[in-house]
């Protein structure tokens, strides 16, 4: 069935905006995400039956999406019940603490360190990693949750993804759009993601610790992994150091294992699972013997609920977007007109064409569309079309085709792929144990600030 283009996108555009501005007010967006599904189903479809139907539609496609994220947070959220319950958390901080002494060090470490596992694996697993081990040292050295998540945040699926010097997934992406070299990609986004980086990072951490000492953050005492948490399972003190030596040469042993056999994204994600589901079991079964198949049992429950419990507000949310991207397709079916590109990059690919073009205008587009398609929460599905911008521009402007492509997509994958979307952000702060609307909130004036920067510098290099 045909429909009216302009009509869909004006729908979707007037629920984007309603959503920011219910984000902006700290209010909850689950309802006006559900009437935006129906609303846009309506007027794909002209049935009432279909909008409705595609409520629950999206519903399942968007869980379908997060489903594996949802399963690894709850597994070692899980786990970390168990050690925690056991005394081999503390047993396995306590050499640690003697490195990270105080908020600072902590923010910095971990981001560096997650930033470093994110060029290699890639964000997902690199947050079950590094939080596993890293979290509860941070909280002890005075580093609210809150900030662990920021840090892993920003410095994984921020600099780490945005560029991704290693794998180089997304500068092929692009690059292959714009019809240039990945090199020429992967050389001129160095020193535009530097900027963004360096901006972003030093300017969340400046209002974090301002925020610290107005006492505006929870404190570390109130967190789900607190080092302080009493030992309600104690092991024997042999068994427990062994746990502790045991549990991080795992994780480490992943990481090798990832480099050896070339293990990336779902993969990486199965193999930390896979060892925080090992070592559940194994802690369970040494602390409670006979009734450690309950144990077991009840401590996946445990981590079932919380992994639950931080999803479900998001999940509406996450439905909405996933509208505007090929989500759209697989629950209203082929009711879009012939030439479109989703509803997002149709979006991108008019606001491209309505603008005069100069370089400055031009860095701007860019960063705009990157955001504008950033918004469905991959960070990905956009920079195709940002690659494709950039070659007009530069064909227009008769030069800077890599810089252009590389702003568009840094400025896609830091929106779009885990800085302020809250459900593109979920692993970071569900190991943390913090509220993802929350942690976007918070990372919205630093990676705002950082674009504005990073675009004005991008003008000086065309």
């Amino acid at each position: 069935m045909g429909i009216e283009l302009a009509w869909l996108h004006g729908v979707y555009v007037l629920f984007v905006l309603g959503i920011i501005l219910m984000m902006v007010l700290r209010r909850d967006t689950s309802l006006i995400s559900i009437v935006g599904i129906a609303i846009l189903g309506f007027t794909a479809t002209g049935s009432v039956i279909a909008s409705v139907g595609g409520i629950f539609g999206s519903f399942i496609y968007a869980i379908t999406e997060l489903l594996p994220t949802i399963l690894v947070i709850c597994i070692i959220v899980a786990m970390s019940h168990v050690l925690t319950d056991t005394g081999v958390n503390e047993t396995m901080i306590r050499p640690m603490t003697h490195l990270v002494r105080n908020a600072t060090l902590a923010y910095w470490v971990i981001g560096i360190v997650m930033m470093i596992i994110s060029w290699f694996f890639w964000p997902s697993p690199a947050v079950a990693l590094v939080g596993a081990v890293m979290l509860p040292v941070a909280i002890r050295a005075g580093l609210p949750a809150i900030g662990v998540a920021v840090a892993m945040n920003l410095f994984g699926h921020g600099i780490a993804l945005s560029g991704d010097f290693v794998i180089q997934g997304a500068p092929s992406l692009t690059a292959k759009a714009a019809g240039i070299p990945v090199s020429d990609v992967l050389h001129a986004s160095i020193p535009l993601v530097i900027v963004m980086g360096l901006v972003t990072t030093i300017t969340a951490f400046w209002y974090l610790r301002k925020d610290m000492k107005m006492g505006l953050v929870a404190p570390a005492s109130e967190h789900i992994f607190s080092a302080d948490s009493s030992v309600k399972a104690p092991l024997r003190p042999g068994v427990r150091k062994t746990l502790a030596f045991l549990v991080p040469l795992l994780f480490l042993l992943d990481v090798i294992a990832m480099f050896a056999f070339d293990l990336l994204g779902g993969e990486a994600t199965a193999l930390v699972g896979g060892t925080a589901l090992l070592i559940l079991i194994v802690s369970t079964m040494l602390a409670h013997k006979e009734k450690g198949l309950e144990q077991v049992t009840t401590h996946l429950i445990q981590g079932f609920q919380f992994g639950f419990k931080v999803f479900g507000p998001v999940i509406p949310i996450a439905a909405f977007f996933y509208m505007g991207d090929s989500g759209f397709i697989s629950v209203f079916g082929e009711v879009l007109p012939a030439g479109s590109q989703g509803i997002v990059n149709d979006l991108g690919v008019a606001l491209a064409h309505t603008i005069p073009v100069n370089k400055e205008v031009a860095a701007l587009t860019l960063t705009s569309v990157g955001v504008i398609t950033g918004l469905d929460g991959s960070g990905f599905s956009g920079i195709t079309l940002a690659g494709s911008i950039a070659q007009l521009f530069a064909t227009a402007l008769g030069n800077g085709i890599a810089t252009l492509t590389a702003l568009g997509q840094i400025a896609a994958i830091w929106v779009g792929g885990g800085t302020l979307v809250p459900w593109a952000l979920i692993p970071a702060a569900a190991i943390c144990g913090v509220d993802p609307f929350e942690l976007a909130r918070r990372n919205l004036y630093p990676v705002v600030i950082g674009l504005l920067v990073t675009t004005i510098f991008a003008m000086f290099l065309l």
